[in-house]
């Protein structure tokens, strides 16, 4: 299988006849599908999958592993095609600007039932603890020693929580907000399942912890994680020139879409299990023939044969 990165050959195809050259016919270059792969388990199996479909296809695929803010950059100066990472309304500023710039068109939701907020475990959920209302009350705010746990200072979760902490929202102005990896937080989150202690902490879903914890999302009434509840898009963004120069990629991207449940299973095998990235995704594509055939439906190769007849050849 060809990997997930930059491959530049040209062939040429030449017919000798009696001796003297013809003039030589020859397809034009394949020109690497640029995926911007932030930092993220779920958008790196994502990305992952929709590369071997591409693979499968006749496209190349490069990856360009950096920040989601930074892949919008690139797509402003043209140096990248395609994320599938835009998680709104976090990434709001980002989008606008690019969006304003004229530099990217939204494509899809790409994720059904994508949430972020405020988590607690299960068994403070049970004993009552359902809104963020609740996070301060007398009792509750000892319990969790007036902490939150959130990820990496700087990014758009965390700004939020601290945002929300300065207007003392849901009285956590005198909470202390813990920045961390996100490595770090589900530590600090895991140790406290092992105890049974009482914690409050940045969870969402797509996400590894959706399946191995019994966690539950706070309702939000003040919406310091966004509207409704927290409840998330996590759109497929390409670069406007893309979009022109590759319907049949288009249509790919437009029903390349998962649901939250689909995405935390595999992240909690490329997670948690420590499978690589290239078996999970070809172990998805194998195991889930009419998802796939979903995704291609009206979907040719580059060269122009069914899409399905190629993914049939190589992963039944």
């Amino acid at each position: 299988m060809r990997g997930f990165t930059q491959r530049c050959c040209t062939t040429l195809l030449g017919t000798l006849l009696l001796g003297a050259s013809l003039p030589v016919l020859a397809e034009a270059p394949s020109t690497p599908v640029r995926l911007v792969v932030p930092p993220w388990p779920g958008v790196t199996v994502k990305t992952e999958i929709l590369a071997q479909l591409l693979d499968t296809l006749g496209y190349d695929a490069e990856a360009i592993e950096t920040g989601a803010a930074v892949g919008y950059k690139t797509m402003e100066t043209g140096d990248s095609d395609i994320l599938l990472a835009g998680w709104m309304p976090a990434q709001q500023e980002s989008y606008d600007a690019a969006m304003a710039a004229g530099a990217i068109v939204d494509v899809v939701n790409n994720v059904s039932g994508a949430r972020m907020g405020f988590a607690v475990p299960g068994y403070v959920y049970e004993a009552g603890v359902t809104s963020a209302e609740q996070l301060d009350q007398l009792d509750n705010r000892a319990r969790f020693e007036a902490t939150y746990y959130s990820i990496e200072s700087g990014a758009q979760a965390s700004l939020m929580i601290h945002e929300a902490a300065d207007a003392d929202t849901y009285g956590l102005g005198d909470w202390q907000i813990l920045d961390s990896s996100t490595p770090g937080m589900l530590s600090e989150v895991d140790a406290a399942y092992d105890s049974g202690r009482w914690i409050a902490f940045y969870g969402w879903t797509p996400h590894w912890m959706a399946v191995r914890y019994d966690m539950h999302i706070l309702e939000d009434p003040e919406a310091v994680y966004g509207p409704d509840q927290g409840r998330s898009d996590v759109r497929t963004i390409v670069r406007t020139g893309f979009a022109d120069d590759h319907p049949n990629l288009m249509t790919l991207l437009r029903q390349f879409t998962l649901t939250a449940d689909e995405q935390s299973q595999f992240i909690s095998e490329y997670s948690l299990e420590e499978k690589s990235k290239v078996a999970v995704a070809r172990d998805w594509l194998v195991e889930h023939p009419q998802r796939v055939a979903a995704f291609l439906d009206g979907v040719t190769t580059r060269d122009g044969q069914p899409a399905i007849a190629a993914y049939e050849s190589r992963f039944r």
